[in-house]
This record gives C-alpha cells, structure tokens and sequence, in this order.
C-alpha cells in the first residue's frame, strides 16, 4: 500500500509532488551520456564526456564569442510575412509565430556587432532551431544586411551557418536569396574585408550552395555534416556506400573542401586571430610559425 496515495490529504500531496522539467537532463546522442543543462550550457552545449558538439543558439553563440558577453543587434529591414499565403498541415504564419515563441528571435539569422578579442566584428549566426535554419527572404535579408553593415563599419565578417536548405513555404523567393547573397559577398570582397565562414552541425542545400561557400577561410566545429545533399540520398542516386565519415568535417578537411576544424572552446580565440592576420593588426612577433613558412598572398583580392 502506498501511504502517500491512500493516507495524505490531496492537498499535501500536491505539495509533496515536485514536477521534474523535461530538458534538465540533456542526452549525447553519440554516447548517451546524460548530461545536466546547466553543466552542458557552462560547457558551450559540449558534451564533456564525449566532447559531442550539441546545436547551439544564436543568443549563446553570440554572448560566448563577443567580450564580456556584451554585443548590439544589427538592425534587420522587414519582409513580407508570408508572399505565397502557404499551408500544409497549419499556416506558415503560425508556424513562424511558434518558432518566434521557441527561439526568441524574429527569425533564422541573428546578426550581432560588437567586440571579439579587442577587435570590431560583425557576426551572423544562423539558428537551426528556428524551421531548421531554412534560408527565406527574412533569413536572406540579414545575411545581406550584416555585410553591408561590415563593409560601411569596416570591420570582418563571421558567419555561423547552420541550415537544412531553402524555406519550401516561400518558393521562389527563397531560392533568390542565394544569388543575393553571392553578390553581398562580392562587395565584401571589392571592400578588402575578411569573410569567414564556420560551419556547424548540419549545414546543407541551399545555404552550402551559396554563401556558406564562399568565404576567404571556412572553419568547421568537429563533426558537423556538411554538403549539399544528405549522405543517404546521395547513396540511392550513385548506389555506391559511401567512405565512412563521408560529409563530416574531419573527412571534408583531408579533402580540402574545409580549412580547419577548431574545437568550439577555441573558437573566440581562432577568429579573433585571423581577423588580426586578415586585417593586418597583428606584428610580426605574433604571426604563427606555421604562416610565416608559407606563401604570402595578396589579401583579399579586389573585384575585378
């Protein structure tokens, strides 16, 4: 017999019951570790066990990559809502409402300016959790809004990217934000300002297709997927297995396709550095060992 059923007052009883939060406890999805959100969130969302990179959001990539914690928005133009009036399942408005309640932003792409290492930087951030990350004219809007913001302040800019593709519920208006952003990085470019690009855990479709590619230096957190299409529906259409690791971050970088993996508690320090070396605010006495052997070339190239 349960005393506290059959003997306690229904009112001591809803005392006594704590309700335990469904997200205290974060589970590695490499190791099964079960690890404590606050123990995970002091760790920037690294599973200390398994060193498993967890997705983080833009509000905690921002704080943990500006000084102090401390950065300004960049203000984003308004978009139209909803240009197709889509609905599946539910409205695509309600759909963006949810996601505005779950994430706290306005939509996928979060672009902070502010200081990283005693220097200025413009920083996007591309939240997954916001519909996947999908890239839509709001998403497309801020990425272009926070080049020219770099360009007009002089500063380097630094994009995470974290995406399943283009937005569906926008069509063709999705699609148009990647040769928008192609031009954005161009006038980057024309401007001599460093663009630097870090790849995050997934980063596919239509974003690897086009901005996310295109940066002077493209840095990946350890064993983030990355391509264009998913492993298995490149697998149905050669029918061949693919190499193992196929699309991980370590694999891209023995084949050239990623400059770098850096582990993300040494990511503030790997971004500062090259936005110095970029922007030719570090000595000589400070440049690394391994870049003084190798071959200086012009940075960057002005558009022709």
């Amino acid at each position: 017999m349960n005393w506290i059923l059959n003997v306690v007052p229904p009112k001591i009883r809803s005392f006594l019951k704590k309700e335990t939060p469904e997200n205290l406890w974060v589970k590695c999805p490499e190791s099964g570790q079960l690890v404590h959100h606050r123990d995970l969130e002091t760790n920037l969302f690294v599973v200390p066990g398994s060193d498993y990179h967890m997705r983080m959001g833009a509000l905690s990539r921002l704080a943990s990559l500006f000084d102090e914690g401390r950065w300004d928005d960049v203000a984003i133009p308004e978009v139209l809502l909803d240009p197709l009036k889509f609905r599946d399942e539910k409205r695509y408005v309600d759909k963006l409402k949810d996601a505005r309640v779950k994430t706290g932003l306005q939509d996928a792409v979060k672009v902070g300016f502010g200081r990283m290492g005693g220097r200025d930087a413009t920083v996007a951030v591309q939240d997954f959790d916001f519909i996947g990350g999908s890239l839509g004219m709001a998403a497309g809007e801020a990425v272009v809004t926070g080049m020219e913001h770099a360009v007009k302040h002089r500063t380097p800019f630094i994009l995470f990217a974290a995406s399943g593709g283009a937005r569906m519920q926008e069509g063709m208006f999705s699609l148009m934000q990647m040769p928008r952003t192609t031009v954005a990085v161009r006038r980057l470019r024309a401007a001599k300002l460093p663009y630097l690009v870090v790849l995050t855990n997934p980063t596919t479709g239509g974003v690897t297709a086009s901005y996310a590619m295109l940066g002077d230096v493209h840095i990946a957190e350890p064993g983030a997927l990355i391509g264009f299409a998913g492993p298995r529906v490149i697998e149905q259409t050669v029918r061949e297995k693919l190499p193992e690791g196929f699309q991980r971050a370590e694999y891209l970088q023995q084949h050239g396709m990623v400059d770098m993996v850096v582990h993300r508690r040494d990511m503030k320090a790997t971004l500062s550095r090259l936005c110095g070396l970029l922007m030719n605010e570090v000595s000589a006495d400070e440049r690394p060992a391994e870049l003084e052997a190798a071959p200086q070339l012009p940075f960057p190239a002005a558009a022709e």
